[in-house]
């Protein structure tokens, strides 16, 4: 199996993870502050490399009552960019509540507010991934 890599894409930042080889568990790699399209995808591009990756898997945050509002349509935008750049498979997962599972996690593990802001999006893409992963296992 090829790993996969989660993105949680945001305006500021994209959270990036990458499963193991066998697909069961999802680590976070780093975040990405957004500079411009091109330099992120360059970014992406270089990771995609080191890590041997054959498909993504985007977060998509849908409102609450599963609608899709201007950040899933951008999120929906940047998957089929880097569909059409990389030559790989996108998939879209459902990932509302993420980000903030995310923070009651570093929250419980007692992680200070200044190092949380450096770490939640890494993890949040760490638990899109997992929850993809986690799905298609079962």
């Amino acid at each position: 199996m090829t790993r996969l890599m989660g993105l949680d894409v945001g305006d500021k930042t994209i959270g990036v993870a990458v499963s193991d080889e066998l697909g069961w568990t999802a680590q976070g790699v780093e975040t990405i502050k957004r500079q411009s399209k091109e330099k992120d995808l360059a970014r992406l591009s270089e990771l995609v490399s080191q890590y041997q990756i054959g498909a993504f898997v985007v977060g998509l945050p849908k409102n609450m009552n599963g609608t899709i509002g201007p950040r899933a349509e951008m999120c929906q935008a940047f998957g089929k960019l880097l569909e059409e750049r990389m030559s790989l498979p996108v998939h879209m997962w459902d990932e509302r509540l993420t980000t903030m599972a995310a923070e009651r996690m570093l929250i419980s593990a007692d992680v200070s507010r200044q190092k949380r802001k450096t770490v939640i999006d890494k993890m949040a893409a760490t638990l899109i991934l997992q929850g993809y992963l986690d799905a298609k296992s079962r």
